[in-house]
């Protein structure tokens, strides 16, 4: 299995199972296919004889795919509709760690802490962004497809800001797909290793997000609990140096289609056509041999 296809369980009861999930895995197979947190705890839930049509995984929120950390799943459908119905009463915290690159202009640096309520709204392929204002209701980008904007708060908090990159501390009001990113990325601030916001850093080789807090009322004992895996710390090391040398992301690589920079090379000289052969003097066709 790959290290992308493993989970850590952090916890396990008959109503609920608290993972830590890794970068590069979907959260819940994507059209009913495909590895994903979901279907690899129902691997080992089979393996351990504890599966059954009563007693499986299901999903109460998600983590993007490049995103790693904690997250929750429900293990009966009771369990699943109350964890749905009361998420936001019950969880009092959570809690995620990124590195972004920092704005080129120190202008537009943010504060040490505070609140981005900008709209989302998402692209043909469903990718959350921050459209510019103004913009129209009925206008999408710069085509004619019809668009709605939903409403998206995300708290930030700055844990270190180095030369190149900010180590962040965010928590969410709204849970929007690709919120923190879309959020950051419009305000200069876009993840390292981030493709679709087109970060120019790429040293981990994999998205800068990390959920590193789940803090909650467990839906049926009413036990407070809380869960926190750190993330990695070479990010830490990597903003408090800085980055004068970036990797360039595995995105613009030829390997994975990208546009590489040409080698330099000089054109030799024209090769000759019978005709041309006709009209050249045999001094002239020496030379040019």
């Amino acid at each position: 299995m790959k290290n992308h296809e493993k989970i850590d369980i952090l916890f396990e009861d008959e109503y609920i199972c608290v993972i830590n999930k890794p970068a590069g895995l979907l959260s819940v197979p994507n059209q009913g296919k495909g590895k994903s947190a979901l279907t690899i705890l129902e691997e080992i839930m089979r393996k351990k004889g504890t599966y059954s049509p009563k007693h499986r995984p299901l999903a109460v929120h998600r983590l993007d795919r490049e995103t790693s950390g904690v997250m929750m799943f429900a293990l009966t459908e009771s369990a699943q509709k109350k964890i749905m119905d009361t998420w936001h009463q019950m969880v009092s915290e959570r809690l995620y760690r990124a590195v972004a690159e920092n704005p080129h202009n120190p202008k537009k640096l943010l504060p040490l802490s505070g609140l981005i309520d900008d709209d989302l709204a998402f692209n043909a392929y469903n990718v959350g962004f921050v459209p510019k204002k103004p913009y129209k209701e009925n206008e999408f980008e710069k085509g004619k497809k019809e668009f709605k904007t939903v409403p998206a708060r995300t708290n930030f908090t700055t844990i270190l800001r180095g030369k190149t990159h900010t180590l962040f501390e965010l928590s969410l009001d709204t849970g929007k797909k690709n919120q923190i990113r879309a959020h950051l990325a419009s305000k200069g601030y876009p993840l390292a290793g981030d493709k679709n916001f087109r970060a120019k850093t790429d040293n981990f080789g994999r998205l800068c997000l990390h959920a590193r807090t789940l803090e909650f009322t467990h839906p049926f004992t009413n036990q407070k609990m809380l869960f926190e895996v750190p993330e990695p710390a070479e990010w830490k090391v990597y903003v408090e140096k800085g980055d004068s040398h970036p990797a360039e992301p595995g995105w613009m690589s030829a390997k994975h289609g990208g546009m590489k920079k040409e080698k330099s090379f000089t054109l030799g000289p024209k090769r000759l056509s019978a005709k041309d052969k006709a009209h050249m003097n045999f001094i002239e066709l020496g030379k040019r041999r």
